[in-house]
Formats: C-alpha cells, sequence, structure tokens
C-alpha cells in the first residue's frame, strides 16, 4: 500500500487530462495543489471541451522554468511571492490574484504514533519531513509553527527538507521521516485520505498561505481558453473542489 502511495508522490509530474495531439491548456501547478488541480481540469475538460496538461513541481522551480521560456499557459502557486515576480518581470498578463488559502497539518504514517506539536521533541522522532521554504512556500509556514511553539532551534537538526511538498509526502509515506508538515489537501485526497495519522495546526501559529494565480504569456495563443480556466477557478465549482481538499476560498 505505502509503495503505491509513494509511486504516486513524486516531486515532480505531468498530469494530462488528455493524451490528445490536439492543443491544450499548459498548467504549472504547485505540488500542494495536485490532487485539487486534476479534479479541477477533469471538471473544466468536461464542462468546456478544453483539455488541459498539468505540470507540478516546487513554485520556485516553475517560476525558474517560466522564466527559461517554458509554455505554460496558468501558473498556480503556493504563495503569492512567485505569482507577483514574474508580473513584475513581464511573464504574466495580469496581476496575480489569491485563489485559495493552504492549510497546513502534521501528518505521519506511523499507525501507533499520535501527531502532536509535543511529540516532536521526543527521542523517538529522529526526522521531522518539512517542504524547503527555499524552493517550496509550505516550508515557511512550518518554520513559522516551530518558532511559535519556540521549538525551531532544538529541532532544526531533526528536519529534513523536500524540494517540494511531493517530495516532503514522499519522507512521510515511506517513513524516512517518522512525521512531517504537509498540505491538508494531501490527506484529504482520495489517493491518501485514511492512511496515517493527522492533525490541523492551528492557523494562528503561521502566516497564512496566500496561493496566486496567473494567466502567463509564454504559452503558444489559446486567449479565449486561459481565461476561460482562469474564471473557472474563481466560480462556484471552482471554490467548492478548492473546498473539497481542504482549501479556504473565504478571501
Amino acid at each position: 500500500m505505502y509503495y503505491k502511495v509513494f509511486i504516486f508522490l513524486t516531486s515532480f509530474l505531468f498530469l494530462g487530462c488528455s493524451s490528445s495531439k490536439e492543443e491544450k491548456l499548459h498548467i504549472a501547478t504547485a505540488a500542494n495543489m495536485q490532487f485539487a488541480m486534476k479534479e479541477l481540469t477533469k471538471e473544466f475538460t468536461q464542462e468546456f471541451g478544453v483539455k488541459c496538461e498539468v505540470i507540478i513541481s516546487s513554485s520556485g522551480k516553475l517560476t525558474a522554468q517560466i522564466k527559461e521560456g517554458a509554455p505554460y499557459d496558468i501558473f498556480a502557486s503556493a504563495n503569492m511571492k512567485y505569482p507577483e515576480e514574474l508580473f513584475t518581470t513581464g511573464f504574466s498578463i495580469k496581476k496575480p490574484k489569491i485563489y485559495a488559502l493552504g492549510k497546513l497539518v502534521l501528518w505521519t504514517m506511523i499507525d501507533t504514533l499520535k501527531p502532536s506539536i509535543k511529540i516532536l521533541s521526543n527521542k523517538s522522532i529522529k526526522h521531522i519531513a518539512s517542504a524547503n521554504p527555499k524552493t517550496a512556500p509550505y516550508g515557511i509556514p512550518s518554520e513559522n509553527v516551530l518558532k511559535h511553539y519556540n521549538l525551531f532551534n532544538n529541532l532544526q537538526h531533526k528536519l529534513v527538507y523536500g524540494e517540494s511538498i511531493a517530495q516532503t509526502n514522499q519522507f512521510i509515506t515511506t517513513m524516512a521521516a517518522e512525521i512531517g508538515f504537509t498540505a491538508k489537501s494531501v490527506v484529504l485526497s482520495p489517493y491518501i485520505k485514511g492512511k496515517g495519522n493527522w492533525i490541523d495546526i492551528d492557523p494562528n501559529s503561521y502566516k497564512p498561505i496566500k496561493q496566486g494565480v496567473v494567466i502567463l504569456k509564454n504559452g503558444p495563443g489559446l486567449a479565449k481558453q486561459k481565461e476561460l480556466f482562469y474564471k473557472f477557478l474563481f466560480s462556484e465549482k471552482g471554490k467548492h473542489i478548492l473546498n473539497k481538499f481542504g482549501y479556504s476560498t473565504d478571501l
């Protein structure tokens, strides 16, 4: 079971709505959004007939690829920093907009382990998985939490960093780390739901995870389709899907 989870949670994924060679939207997506985006694009394609291909990696890596000319049409980031950077440097059509607020959880695949902030200091916990704050926005609130509880300095040596939430999930699912911080959307996904033990992290212990989206200039046309997906993301149906995966759309 864990092996199957591990295989799915790769750190860089292409999730195509269709294998057709027809024109389709290329949507660059932060790793925390991989499950929600799969459902969003599926519903979007069914409703509007526009095919999609989803490219998943850390927000930092995707931003670097976009700057190097990657032909992506939409970028759904895990923060506002990278979309704003792309707008400022002329890679997006208009200013970024927050599409959701992400939520942080503490997750373990060890059945006998009950997640808590307090347990992180136990000697039995030798590794704590976290996204790397230098490349993956979800790493920043993880550090916020540890600093909020005055634990960062004492636990820093236990932290093992994934370049994205997807790689962080690998550390947790393979039990390379006994416990770790991840996006709530992961543990609510149909692929992971019911596996392991997790708890919500008090949102007052970390800064709001404002996730931003931009329409990019790099893509080979499809202006109407880009705008259509952008609007769909903010529609009631889009919000419903985001809420289903634990995101807040009450912005």
